[in-house]
């Protein structure tokens, strides 16, 4: 896979999460992403380190502007989730470079199967061979009761958008 996941000039994918904002990811996570508003610092961390984690840094300045991670055996399926770009820089593509990199580098593992949930977002994945379910009577969700869930747990259903665009 290419370094860049394809990315546009001016911007790098990343795989690494040494190299990880970590106060940034839930600055925007906890304050702008419909499905984890109040997440607490201690879960986004924890969250980040039982998961295969992706950022898109501006190569002028190597700030963090996209972040994205995935939940997953390794094997048969994949939870894409946590899909982040910031706003300053919606629109210039960096969104479809963070999925196109992560698609990527998850090929190589034959997942049977990913998913993901978005409010906003269906046009973007799309492009990357993402549809609604077929059958999505089959599929269930259990939810967290409202007192574990508060600050944003699991984000019940939701999870994967740009960042409300």
């Amino acid at each position: 896979m290419p370094d860049d996941g394809g990315m546009q000039p001016g911007y790098r994918f990343s795989t690494d999460r040494d190299e990880l904002d970590r106060e940034r990811v839930h600055h925007w996570l906890s304050t702008d992403a419909y499905w984890a508003l109040g997440r607490p610092r201690e879960r986004q961390d924890a969250a980040i380190d039982g998961s295969r984690n992706y950022g898109v840094f501006d190569e002028a300045s190597g700030a963090q502007v996209a972040y994205a991670r995935v939940v997953t055996d390794g094997v048969t399926f994949a939870w894409l989730c946590d899909v982040y770009v910031d706003p300053s820089v919606r629109g210039n593509g960096v969104g479809v470079g963070l999925i196109e990199g992560v698609v990527a580098d998850l090929e190589p593992l034959g997942l049977r199967r990913t998913m993901l949930a978005t409010a906003d977002a269906h046009g973007l994945y799309a492009k990357f061979g993402f549809e609604p379910l077929a059958e999505p009577a089959r599929w269930m969700v259990r939810l967290a009761p409202a007192s574990a869930a508060s600050g944003g747990v699991g984000g019940g259903v939701g999870g994967s958008g740009v960042g409300g665009s």
